[in-house]
């Protein structure tokens, strides 16, 4: 198969877990071609180099301070001018109104509903498969992954594993596109929970909103292919 027609997704999630006490939950999705793969993660590393970073560095949201404020205001800016790199994100703005037992399901369940919201709109009707590929938060990983795979492709009638032809986890510092990833959601939380107290974070925020066109707070058309958002609250879950 060509490989303009195979993508990777890399997946990374904000505050998944039931009883964490934080309000906002964000699962995001990065997506590229894997022809592109290399090329893309070489130019993410070189960006690195650019900033007097080693190439080793892990993007992390967390990490965004003045002094390397410029450097992730360049990541942002290679995103957008990048047309093989695609990012969408589902943003739950509130944890605590979940009423899982209304809908006969625990949160696990939930979360594996909520993956499928994310994921589906990414798929082509025909012609390409998908390799997708989760960040690997602790020990429950694997049993996660295999029940990931099974509900994406349950959905999608792939029952062979023809268009989803795997899920399985990376560890993020291995991996340049999903630290992207990382960075994203993590600004969508961070100004979803009001936040205001790092000046660099809200200047990587101002530069989003700047170069997506859109102010980070509500849902985009489903059509939007480059920076898709999707917020979702269980008022809404009711009609679906």
């Amino acid at each position: 198969m060509n490989q303009n027609n195979i993508y990777n997704i890399y997946c990374d999630e904000s505050c998944h877990l039931e009883k964490d006490h934080q309000k906002v939950m964000v699962l995001g999705a990065i997506w590229c071609p894997l022809s592109k793969t290399k090329e893309i993660s070489n130019n993410l590393k070189n960006i690195k180099i650019k900033h007097g970073l080693s190439k080793d560095f892990e993007l992390k949201w967390v990490k965004v301070s003045p002094a390397k404020v410029s450097y992730y205001l360049d990541v942002v800016n290679y995103f957008f001018n990048e047309q093989n790199l695609h990012f969408r994100a589902l943003v739950i703005c509130d944890k605590k109104k979940l009423r899982h037992e209304s809908f006969m399901q625990d949160h696990n369940t939930w979360y594996y509903k909520m993956f499928f919201h994310l994921l589906n709109p990414i798929f082509q009707p025909k012609g390409a498969t998908y390799r997708i590929y989760l960040d690997i938060k602790d020990t429950c990983s694997s049993r996660k992954i295999k029940k990931l795979h099974q509900v994406l492709c349950n959905k999608k009638y792939d029952f062979s594993h023809d268009i989803i032809t795997r899920v399985q986890t990376v560890r993020s510092h291995e991996v340049e596109v999903l630290q992207v990833a990382d960075l994203f959601i993590g600004a969508l939380a961070y100004i979803s929970r009001d936040l205001v107290s790092s000046d660099a974070k809200l200047q990587v925020i101002k530069k989003i909103q700047e170069l997506s066109g859109y102010r980070l707070r509500a849902t985009t058309l489903l059509r939007e292919e480059k920076f898709n958002l999707f917020f979702w609250s269980p008022k809404e879950s009711e009609t679906q």
